[in-house]
């Protein structure tokens, strides 16, 4: 698992590696710079860490994430 924090994207608490390596699909690794912020709300799939829309986000509740810029 890459380095940082992980946060399951069900509960949105912060989780073991361990826990993470179990879970893959529903958890999130946060690398925690703050370099690369932006503002506003956006939402991204805990799946593929790619960014999604909020209709999509609505439509999968329990495998995104939301994130406060």
């Amino acid at each position: 698992m890459a380095k940082g924090h992980h946060r399951s994207a069900i509960s949105g608490r912060y989780i073991s590696s361990a826990a993470a390596a179990r879970h893959p699909r529903t958890s999130v690794t946060e690398s925690g710079s703050g370099a690369n912020r932006s503002s506003g709300t956006h939402h991204r799939s805990a799946i593929t860490g790619h960014f999604i829309s909020s209709a999509a986000a609505a439509r999968h509740p329990s495998t995104s994430v939301t994130e406060q810029g």
